[in-house]
């Protein structure tokens, strides 16, 4: 059976095709390969980006058990 490719047209600003066409890898990229790269690099950083702020959540609970002690408060104050 042969898979079938669903197709459609957007519509892009002239200028957003120009920077399209300065991003390129290679000239015979296609705009359909560069923006599914470009999808999935920015997938990759919302993922990571989400893991950086889990992280830095969990860390504030320690950092404040480590940091949060009454001679560090008398310290903001002098």
């Amino acid at each position: 059976m042969e898979k079938t490719s669903a197709v459609t047209t957007i519509q892009l600003d002239k200028s957003v095709v120009d920077s399209l066409k300065k991003m390129r890898e290679y000239p015979r990229q296609t705009y359909n390969e560069l923006i599914s790269k470009m999808a999935n690099v920015f997938k990759s950083a919302k993922t990571r980006n989400q893991y950086d702020e889990f992280l830095h959540k969990v860390q504030q609970q320690k950092m404040k058990e480590l940091w949060g002690t009454k001679e560090d408060e008398d310290w903001e104050h002098a």
